[in-house]
């Protein structure tokens, strides 16, 4: 599977089915007895499996629907950090609503952050699909944690700790898939440049066996970036990484910095996105073969993959599954022509 031309992939999240949302909604965590809790997890992980390869992706996922939003629940599994309610609470979704942290003391993750249960769960329902698990990147912990009275290079240190000790476990348990989303390199925290936050990330990944992914985006929560959107300025810092392959964010921005992909394919494998997740607009086949033609002018086709800009969790179940099989078929036009 590793050596398929052009894979088309998600990026990670993917839209929860709407009974599912429903019943976290009903039910308190008392409500649910073990069973129950496990029942209701695995069940939704198997319709959206079920989701992705029905589409024909090449790579798939769990869809992270433990998660709830991609990184505060996972907070909640480090040590040591206090809630800080949102400035804000009325009106539109946005970053302003979300909670932060401030860390008190040591941040560990005793009990992992639980993607290695993600994996499995996901191998026993697909054990004969390329699986690939992501998880959140030091960076992008460290944007929603103050450090507080707290050296900043003291929190830094534990957070990659914590998430190489989880890419360590996860390739233990047997994902030879990994990717870190690092949405925090884009919007770096404690005032840190790209080189800082390169340096940080390679911390994370040294050493760890396996296909390391790097996903940098520039948010999507409710659909709405966070970051300014300019590729340009971290390419000298990205040509630092030591992972294997980059997943970037292009139909949102209409694949302006495209061209950028002629110095990032000569080192990296590149997953471009040719898929707007932040848009409600249905591509067709034909758009994303036209988005991916535009890739191939700067990058060769052995270091090209196709996905989505970003999760698919911020979309209706109904148009994620549409926008994914547009994706395949985008990619099999152009793998068809080659």
């Amino acid at each position: 599977m590793s050596d398929l031309q052009l894979p088309a992939m998600g990026v990670g999240s993917y839209a929860a089915p709407g009974w599912f949302i429903a019943l976290q909604k009903m039910l308190r965590p008392e409500d649910l007895g073990e069973i129950d809790a496990r029942e209701l997890i695995e069940d939704a992980t198997r319709v959206v499996v079920e989701d992705q390869i029905g589409a024909g992706l090449n790579v798939i996922s769990d869809g992270e629907l433990g998660r709830q939003r991609f990184v505060f629940e996972v907070l909640g599994r480090l040590s040591n950090l206090t809630r800080v309610p949102p400035p804000r609470r009325l009106g539109i979704a946005g970053y302003d609503k979300a909670p932060s942290f401030l860390s008190e003391g040591p941040i560990t993750a005793e009990n992992g952050l639980g993607t290695v249960a993600e994996f499995e769960r996901t191998r026993a329902i697909a054990p004969d699909h390329w699986i690939k698990i992501a998880l959140p990147g030091p960076l992008t912990f460290a944007c929603y944690i103050a450090h507080g009275k707290r050296s900043p290079e003291v929190v830094l240190e534990e957070l990659v700790a914590v998430v190489r000790a989880e890419l360590v476990a996860l390739a233990q348990a047997g994902c030879s898939y990994l990717q870190l989303d690092e949405p925090g390199f884009a919007h770096l925290p404690y005032g840190l440049s790209f080189q800082d936050g390169a340096r940080i990330i390679n911390r994370a990944i040294e050493g760890v066996p396996g296909r390391i992914a790097i996903h940098i985006c520039y948010g999507n929560n409710a659909g709405r970036p966070m970051a300014d959107r300019r590729l340009k300025p971290m390419v000298p810092a990205l040509m630092t990484l030591s992972c294997h392959q980059l997943l970037l964010e292009f139909a949102a921005k209409q694949m302006s910095d495209v061209e950028l992909l002629s110095e990032l394919a000569s080192k990296f494998d590149v997953a471009a996105g040719v898929i707007d997740v932040k848009n409600f607009y249905l591509e067709t086949p034909e758009d994303v073969a036209r988005r991916l033609d535009a890739c191939l002018q700067y990058a060769p086709i052995d270091r090209l993959g196709a996905t989505c800009d970003c999760g698919f969790s911020a979309l209706p179940r109904y148009l994620a599954r549409q926008k994914m099989q547009a994706l395949v078929a985008g990619t099999r036009l152009v793998r068809g022509r080659s």
